[in-house]
């Protein structure tokens, strides 16, 4: 009978676990697609507000900055409220800012919609991957975070792609309500799949904040900046580099976005299981994996199959670490999980600029579009020198505890 019982209990505990966690996905996919479909509708968007592509290039950093500068003040703004109720703020405050986006009169209007919009960015991620893993058990943490991040995986798969061809079949202003529409879906799945929980506590802002000055803390978000900045190196200037290095159509560009999104997804499963097993091991093994592939990537790129099996598993390696670096920072800041795991998301988007801006310098000085893959590689190889370095002083502070 208590077998029964506790069988029972299990099953339902675990359907609820599903829910909470795909409802966290449907924020997830929301924001994914708001947050990368400017990308592929810079020129519609610069013809409609009438500014050049570069200018409109801005939008896509006035969102990464609004990230960065939001996560923090956010999250303790919200960490009053209850974890069900702030994210469904976090969202509202999404379906806005995309309405906002479409009704935009003019440039500047839409530049303060997209930094309205990205303010929720980094407490969702970070609140949320709290939640996600509070609903599960300890050794199935990482997988749980994997299973929201799945959300942001799929929007480049599905989420992307249609509002790209949403704004331009019939307008860029229809693709942002749109996309307003999966704010709206998101907040009900959230509150119907999340529990009301307690009301939350006004946060000890000195307390929280001096958490994240351990050096292991530091060092963990170190890790997370190398890791995206690998990342984005290439990823940013990939379809000029298969024009440049494999000879590609459009029609094949468009194949090989297609192939790092399918890797994203499978690298965000499988990392959010081998992070089960151990933080700094999968950590470890990624970003080496991501190092090697980098580094013979360019010799892949000179015919379409070595660049399609490339790209396929540059993007499995890419993704893979991001759940094992959210959950070795939120571990790291123990005391303070929702706040530098929001800050962390915000060291994703640091990473990102970091990784343009490397790929930008090597195509400056002429080294060319191999070079970037290259130079990304080394990113990753500082990430995994980044752990190492963190898992030694870790090994070490028993020892000098004890002395």
């Amino acid at each position: 009978m208590n077998a029964h019982v506790s069988t029972a209990e299990k099953a339902q505990t675990s359907s609820h676990a599903q829910w909470a966690l795909l409802a966290l996905a449907i924020g997830a996919f929301g924001i994914g697609t708001t947050e990368f479909s400017p990308m592929g509708l810079l020129p519609v968007i610069a013809k409609g507000v009438d500014v050049s592509i570069p200018t409109a290039g801005l939008l896509i950093s006035a969102y990464a900055i609004g990230v960065m500068v939001g996560a923090p003040f956010m999250t303790l703004a919200f960490s009053r409220f209850g974890k069900r109720t702030a994210l469904m703020l976090l969202m509202s405050i999404f379906t806005v800012g995309n309405l906002m986006s479409a009704m935009a009169p003019g440039y500047f209007t839409l530049l303060l919609a997209r930094l309205v919009t990205s303010l929720n960015h980094g407490a969702f991620f970070g609140l949320g991957a709290v939640v996600a893993a509070s609903v599960v058990p300890k050794e199935k943490q990482a997988s749980a975070v994997a299973a929201m991040f799945m959300g942001l995986t799929i929007a480049n798969i599905g989420g992307v792609p249609a509002a790209t061809w949403v704004g331009q079949a019939i307008g860029w202003r229809m693709a942002f309500a749109g996309t307003a529409l999966i704010g709206v879906a998101a907040i009900a799945a959230l509150w119907i799949a999340l529990p009301k929980g307690e009301r939350g506590a006004m946060p000890d802002v000195r307390r929280e904040l001096a958490v994240l000055t351990h050096p292991t803390v530091l060092i963990a978000m170190a890790t997370t900046v190398m890791g995206a900045g690998a990342m984005f190196s290439l990823y940013t200037y990939v379809a000029p580099a298969l024009t440049e290095l494999t000879g590609a159509s459009n029609s094949f560009v468009t194949l090989g976005l297609v192939l790092i999104g399918v890797g994203f997804t499978i690298g965000n499963w499988l990392g959010g299981r081998l992070a089960d097993w151990s933080l700094d091991g999968a950590t470890k093994i990624f970003l080496a994996l991501l190092a090697a592939i980098m580094f013979v990537l360019p010799l892949a790129m000179v015919t379409h199959v070595g660049a399609a099996i490339g790209l396929l598993l540059w993007g499995g390696a890419a993704f893979a670490i991001v759940p094992p670096v959210q959950m070795r920072v939120m571990e790291a800041a123990a005391e303070a999980p929702g706040l530098a795991s929001s800050i962390n998301v915000g060291a994703f988007n640091l990473g990102n600029a970091l990784g343009a801006a490397t790929g930008a310098a090597v195509i400056s000085l002429g080294f060319g579009y191999a070079a970037v893959s290259i130079a990304g590689g080394l990113l990753a190889a500082a990430g995994l020198a980044l752990v190492l370095i963190g898992t030694r002083r870790s090994s070490s502070l028993p020892a000098n505890c004890g002395a």
